[in-house]
Formats: structure tokens, C-alpha cells, sequence
């Protein structure tokens, strides 16, 4: 398969779940894939060594702006150019919305620093890059949001809050950034390891849900990033797959 060939693109948080099954999606399809993950480094690794294509994994924590330069810098070094970024990192942790107390001031600072900060200083790096692949018919950012950033829901209060200021994100940078496109796909509740033991969860998605279960990482991710990548007359959009859940809750 050779539709992407001579693209080159990064997943972060691709070590598992919903970006390893894009990062093999895009290989597979014959795009050089950068795996990444900031801790996770031998499944990191593995799934790069995995991929049918080219690939390279590079180790570094979004939230440092040094180490997204420094990712960035490898990405070059190793294949010259980036043609697709898909942010996909991000960090969460179950906090019931009506207790407040339990959001502590620490939770509520790293979710903003992984899903908001960090996104933002590496998109914001690799904006120049994005803008020359525009001359090849790339400079694409895909951004993994959520449901939680259009509906008063997810796993915390600061969750949703960072994934409704990715949303915005995608809007302003799809409007002040073209030709680069700007994109996100907004997930519902999707099975990976992270999720493995949020069984009330996925139990209720799959009581009330139209198409009744949880999203899996090809279905909510993998395809619909593709699905954008494909459109190069799509920008600002954000892509709701949840298998019709925002429209009954």
C-alpha cells in the first residue's frame, strides 16, 4: 500500500491504544511513522520496531517544550520533513465532577499541562514545518479531542475542560494556519488499557449509546484520522465518533 507514501508523520502517545492503532494505519499505508511516548519507552520501541514502514521512535514528554523540540529535531534529522502531526497525548484521571475537593490543584495543572500546553508548544513548533509540506500537498494537524469537549461530560471537570480548549484550538488554528489543515477527531468512550477497568463506564455507553458499545481504537481513531487525512478540503472540523451517544445524553 503505498496511498501515503512519502509522508511523513508524528503520533504522540503512540505506545499504546488509540495511537499505536493510527501510527500502524499510517504505515501501513506506507507513511514514515515517529512513535512517541514520554515514559513508556520498551512498548514505545516495540511498536516502532512493528511498523511495516519506516519508522522512528522517540521518547519525550509533550509538556516539556524542550523535549518537543527535541522530537521535532529527530524527526527532521532522521527523514527531513513533517508532513502530518496527530496529537494524541494526553493524561487524565478519574475525579467524580461533583467533588470539587477531589480535583486537586496538581490534577488540574498536569491535565492542562499535558492535553493544553504541551499540544499547543509542539503544534506551534512545528507549524513551519507543516507550512512547507503544504508545497507537497501536506501540512496536516489531526487533533485526538474528545465528546467531553462538546458535552458537560468525561472523566474530569479539567478534562473536559482541556479537550472543549482543544476544539477551539483546531477552529482558530485551521482559520489563522491555512493552507496547513487543522483538524480533530472528538472521540467517545473508546476501549484501550488506559480505560481497561472503567467498566460502570463503558457498561453505561453501552446501555445508552445508539451503536451500543465503546469505541475501539481503528473505529473512533484510526479510520477517522484517516478519514480527514484523505479530505484535503476539510479544515476547522471536529469529527464526533461516538457511536451517536451526543445525540441521546
Amino acid at each position: 500500500m503505498d496511498e501515503l507514501s512519502g509522508t511523513v508523520a508524528i503520533v504522540t502517545g503512540s505506545s499504546s491504544g488509540i495511537g499505536e492503532r493510527t501510527a500502524q494505519r499510517l504505515s501501513e499505508l506506507g507513511a514514515a511513522v515517529v512513535v512517541n511516548s514520554s515514559s513508556s519507552v520498551a512498548a514505545g520501541q516495540a511498536v516502532a520496531d512493528a511498523l511495516p514502514g519506516e519508522s522512528l521512535y522517540v521518547q519525550a514528554d509533550i509538556a516539556d517544550p524542550d523535549q518537543c523540540r527535541r522530537l521535532l529535531d529527530a524527526t527532521t534529522e532522521r527523514f527531513g520533513h513533517l508532513d502530518l502531526l496527530v496529537n494524541n497525548a494526553g493524561w487524565t484521571t478519574l475525579v467524580p465532577h461533583h467533588d470539587l475537593d477531589a480535583l486537586t490543584d496538581e490534577i488540574f495543572r498536569k491535565t492542562f499541562e499535558v492535553n493544553v500546553f504541551g499540544t499547543w508548544a509542539l503544534t506551534k513548533m512545528a507549524m513551519p514545518l507543516l507550512r512547507e509540506s503544504t508545497v507537497r500537498g501536506g501540512g496536516h494537524v489531526v487533533n485526538i479531542t474528545s465528546i467531553a469537549g462538546v458535552r458537560p461530560v468525561g472523566s474530569s471537570i479539567a478534562y473536559s475542560m482541556t479537550k472543549a480548549a482543544l476544539n477551539q484550538m483546531t477552529r482558530l488554528l485551521a482559520k489563522s494556519c491555512g493552507p496547513v489543515r487543522v483538524n480533530a477527531v472528538a472521540p467517545g468512550l473508546v476501549a484501550t488499557p488506559w480505560t481497561s477497568d472503567w467498566a460502570v463506564q463503558h457498561e453505561g455507553v453501552k446501555r445508552m449509546a445508539p451503536v451500543p458499545r465503546s469505541a475501539t481504537p481503528d473505529d473512533c481513531c484510526a479510520e477517522a484520522v484517516l478519514a480527514l487525512v484523505r479530505n484535503t478540503y476539510v479544515t476547522g472540523e471536529i469529527f464526533v465518533v461516538d457511536g451517536g451517544l451526543t445525540q441521546v445524553s
